[in-house]
């Protein structure tokens, strides 16, 4: 086994337990022991469990780059584009169980207080999608199609935010139901 297929394995079993489980509610065992590597190789590629935190969030974040990727699809415009990401994040979740939720918004609420290098990943992480989805809105704005009524910075984090809280909120219900309000009622009437 090469020492960047060790690595590469740990990433993987470390997103998918992490994910599953809470950063607090798993050991360094159970992800060596999910990548099917000697627990002792954990450290020669993470200084610690922490290390391994930042490292998800930014492969975690890298994996949701390809929903992304219709943000950018000029074929559509751009009212079209947002409604169609925020969609296919829907069904994103509805594939993946709603009981996971999001990692950044669990990783959020399990570890802002208790690790400053995981809080200022996801920081620098929610500021680029922001930023991403802001532009869109900038460019509906000027095609008439979004309303003019907040700036689309403003408009970008309110609909991280509600997208994120409909997404918790379906982890506790363990339905997609307020995934699919914020689609039918939040994300209109936050753009229209």
């Amino acid at each position: 086994m090469t020492k960047g297929n060790v690595r590469e394995r740990l990433l993987e079993a470390g997103l998918d337990t992490l994910h599953r489980q809470s950063f607090n509610g798993t050991a360094v065992q159970d992800i060596t022991q999910a990548a099917g590597v000697p627990k002792g190789s954990f450290y020669n590629h993470f200084e610690s469990k922490e290390a391994l935190g930042v490292a998800v969030v930014q492969r975690y974040m890298q994996r949701r780059g390809r929903h992304r990727a219709v943000l950018a699809d000029q074929s559509l415009t751009p009212l079209d584009r947002i409604l169609r990401y925020f969609s296919d994040l829907a069904e994103w979740a509805a594939e993946n169980g709603y009981e996971r939720g999001c990692l950044i918004g669990n990783f959020a609420t399990e570890l802002s207080g208790q690790s400053p290098a995981i809080r200022q990943e996801l920081t620098s992480s929610i500021q680029e999608w922001v930023q991403v989805l802001a532009a869109v809105i900038s460019e509906a704005q000027q095609t008439g199609q979004v309303s003019h009524e907040l700036p689309p910075l403003e408009t970008a984090n309110l609909l991280i935010d509600a997208w994120q809280g409909a997404v918790m909120h379906s982890k506790v219900e363990q339905n997609g139901a307020p995934v699919r309000r914020f689609l039918s009622g939040t994300l209109k009437r936050l753009l229209l």
